[in-house]
This record gives C-alpha cells, sequence and structure tokens, in this order.
C-alpha cells in the first residue's frame, strides 16, 4: 500500500509538467459577434460572466487551471464549448449557422442548460437572473433578425 501512494504521489507530481494549452487570446478576433453585430453593454456583461470563458477565444482561468489533473479537464471543456460556439469566430459562420447558433442559445438559456450546472457550480455569479436571461435571449432574437436581413443579399 505505501508503495502504491508513492508511486500515485509521483505520478500527480510528473504530470505537473504537461499542461495544456490556455485559451487566451492576444486580441480581439475580426470575426468577433461584436465586430458585426451590436452587443449591448448589459448583455456584454452577461457574455463575460456567464459564457465567454467556454464560448470565446479569451478564458478567464481560476486558480485551480494551473494542477493537473484540472487543466486538461478545463482544457477539454472549454474546446468543446467553442466547438458548439465560439463568439470570438461567429462572424466567420455561414449565415444559417449563424442563424441556428443563435437559436440554440435563445432554447439552451430557456430551458436553463446554459450555463452548465458545473459551470456555475464554481463560479456562482455566473448564475443567471430571470432579467439577464431575458436580456440575452431578447439580445439573440434581435441578432437573429440581423442575421436574416444580411441572408438575404
Amino acid at each position: 500500500m505505501k508503495k502504491f501512494f508513492w508511486l500515485l504521489l509521483l505520478a500527480l507530481v510528473i504530470i505537473q509538467f504537461f499542461r495544456p494549452e490556455k485559451n487566451i487570446a492576444a486580441t480581439t478576433a475580426t470575426t468577433d459577434i461584436a465586430t458585426k453585430y451590436t452587443v449591448p453593454a448589459d448583455v456584454n456583461a452577461i457574455l463575460q460572466k456567464a459564457c465567454n470563458d467556454c464560448h470565446s477565444n479569451n478564458t478567464n482561468y481560476p486558480w485551480y487551471s494551473n494542477i493537473q489533473p484540472m487543466a486538461w479537464w478545463l482544457a477539454s471543456h472549454v474546446k468543446d464549448g467553442k466547438r458548439h460556439l465560439n463568439f470570438s469566430t461567429f462572424t466567420s459562420y455561414s449565415y444559417k449557422r449563424a442563424d441556428h447558433k443563435m437559436e440554440e442559445v435563445i432554447e439552451m438559456v430557456e430551458k436553463n442548460e446554459m450555463p452548465l450546472a458545473s459551470y456555475t457550480w464554481a463560479h456562482k455569479d455566473a448564475k443567471l437572473t430571470e432579467a439577464e436571461k431575458n436580456t440575452l435571449i431578447n439580445w439573440a432574437r434581435q441578432v437573429r433578425t440581423e442575421i436574416k436581413k444580411d441572408s438575404a443579399f
């Protein structure tokens, strides 16, 4: 048992040297949603506190992201979130895909599926109030309207 403990401890120390790349962009992408669609200050605040860590190219990392295997789990979580929706590359989406993504934002927020419970457990301030949900949903509907206007050309 003692040997197992020492091997486990050694493995934990060794994995600390293998870190995933952090999701931090130096500048705002030219394909960011705000470059084409209006993102009011109140919506931006909601996105910052509840969405952008997983759905943009800029994650605000907590202290525990420097400890393995948590860093790997977080990197995987962010990668998956960006695969579903990335506000930093939003304007590179086709009109059809962009419209569908905004439709999904509305649906996920209405059903309380976003932000994820695992995220709000660690980030208490990311829990959305009813007013914030309504603000985000109304904004997503407005973006969908703008997308539909743009796609008419």
